[in-house]
């Protein structure tokens, strides 16, 4: 028998609760383009892909509401294949009252994040290079050394110069900006609490 350690083949699913089920159902609708596989009186199952489903949201009434400032899962990531149909996904969602809560080039992906009606936020993205091999180089190196949270951009921006025929070779350019200080995440991703905590942190220093 072998004596190397199993690993999954692959992540299958992420499962919600919530207490306001249609709303929460809708929007992953509406962000992931998923269709409905299986639905029962309060749960419903989703699937944007070849998996029977990946996500699932179960209604729980009266359940807390979550707090920005507890441990636990701090996001989840969904990728896209090209920069269009990211900023088609973010133009689709302004229409439909959802401004993102952060749009930041991470350097290894171009990433918009949201936030769903339980304050869970979702990373939408895509990847800067065209293999994991060159994303780890990437990684190690010193850019993103300097520098692992981001360059902010604006989507609107980027939009345009896509439209205007700019190629992807110069829009997936991070332009090198040194250290970032952890306070100047958005406070409409961090929360109110933490980011005032970062920000005391920050004077303090």
């Amino acid at each position: 028998m072998s004596e190397a350690i199993p690993v999954p083949s692959k992540f299958a699913h992420l499962v919600l609760k919530t207490s306001r089920f249609k709303e929460q159902r809708k929007f992953y609708q509406d962000l992931l383009g998923a269709r409905i596989v299986h639905e029962a009186p309060g749960i419903v199952f989703l699937s944007y892909d070849d998996e029977h489903h990946r996500l699932a949201i179960m209604e729980r009434p009266g359940i807390l509401p979550k707090l920005h400032n507890m441990a636990g899962v701090d996001h989840h990531a969904y990728t896209y294949d090209t920069l269009e149909n990211l900023l088609i996904t973010w133009q689709r969602m302004k229409a439909d009252g959802h401004e993102p809560v952060w749009c930041v080039h991470h350097g290894g992906t171009i990433s918009i994040y949201y936030q769903d009606r339980d304050k869970n936020v979702i990373e939408t993205q895509v990847d800067v290079f065209n293999s994991v091999e060159e994303t780890n180089e990437f990684l190690l190196g010193d850019d993103f050394q300097s520098n692992p949270i981001g360059v902010d951009f604006d989507p609107e921006d980027l939009w345009q110069r896509l439209e205007e025929g700019e190629a992807w070779e110069t829009l997936k350019l991070r332009t090198p900006s040194g250290p970032r200080d952890p306070a100047t995440i958005p406070r409409a991703y961090l929360g109110g609490f933490a980011w005032t905590m970062l920000q005391l942190r920050s004077r303090l220093r």
